[in-house]
C-alpha cells in the first residue's frame, strides 16, 4: 500500500509538471486551433462536458468543438452526422484534446489513465469494468495505444483493467511514448466502417 501510496504521489508531481510544460509550449497552437474553429465552426470554440473521474465522481472536461451544434428544430442527429471534415481533422491528429491539459493540471484526470467516458455508462458497466474508475482518467492509455477505437467496447475495458492492476511509472512512460507513435500514425481514430465509436448500451454489447 505504501508503495502504491508513493507512486500515486510521484504520479501527480509529474502531471502538473509535465502538462505545464505541454500546455505552455502547445499554446501557439491552440491559439491558432481556437481560431480555426471559429471560423470554421462558430462559438462556441470550447466543448465542455460532465465526465465521471476518480471514484466515479463528475467533472467538466475541456476539448476543443468538433461537431456542429445540434440542429435548432430539436430533430436527433447521430455525433458521426454533426462531425465536420475539419474536426475529424483535428480528432486525427489529437488537436482537440490540447485544453484537456487543463484538467490534468487541476487533478481531474492524469496523463495517462482509462478515458472518461459518458456518465451515462456508469450504471453499464459490470463490477469488473467499473474498476477503470480506481484511478484518475487519462488523456490516454493502455487501450488508446493498444488499437484506440478499432477496438471492441469489451476489449477497451479488459485493458482498461489490466492499466488499474498493473499501474506504475514504467508502464505510464511507456504509453506516453507508444502514444506519440500511435498519433502521428492516425492508427485507430474510428472504427472500421464508422465515423465514431457507437455507444455502449452495457454488457449484452461487446
Amino acid at each position: 500500500m505504501t508503495r502504491r501510496h508513493g507512486y500515486d504521489r510521484t504520479k501527480r508531481v509529474l502531471d502538473v509538471v509535465l502538462a505545464s510544460i505541454l500546455l505552455l509550449l502547445t499554446l501557439p497552437v491552440q491559439a491558432v486551433v481556437a481560431v480555426l474553429i471559429r471560423i470554421k465552426l462558430g462559438p462556441p470554440v470550447l466543448f465542455r462536458q460532465q465526465r465521471p473521474g476518480l471514484d466515479g465522481e463528475p467533472f467538466e472536461l475541456t476539448k476543443f468543438r468538433t461537431m456542429r451544434i445540434a440542429r435548432a428544430d430539436g430533430e436527433p442527429e447521430s455525433d458521426a452526422a454533426r462531425l465536420t471534415p475539419f474536426g475529424r481533422r483535428l480528432r486525427s491528429l489529437s488537436l482537440d484534446e490540447l485544453p484537456t491539459l487543463l484538467n490534468v493540471i487541476r487533478g481531474d484526470m492524469s496523463l495517462v489513465g482509462p478515458r472518461p467516458l459518458m456518465m451515462a455508462y456508469l450504471d453499464r458497466y459490470s463490477p469488473e469494468q467499473a474498476r477503470r474508475h480506481d484511478v484518475r482518467p487519462g488523456m490516454t492509455g493502455l487501450a488508446q495505444v493498444s488499437g484506440r477505437n478499432a477496438l471492441n467496447w469489451e476489449e477497451k475495458f479488459v485493458l482498461d483493467v489490466e492499466y488499474v492492476d498493473t499501474r506504475s511509472l514504467r508502464l505510464d512512460l511507456a504509453i506516453l511514448t507508444r502514444t506519440v507513435g500511435a498519433v502521428l500514425s492516425r492508427s485507430g481514430v474510428t472504427p472500421e466502417g464508422e465515423e465514431a465509436m457507437p455507444e455502449f448500451r452495457g454488457n449484452t454489447e461487446a
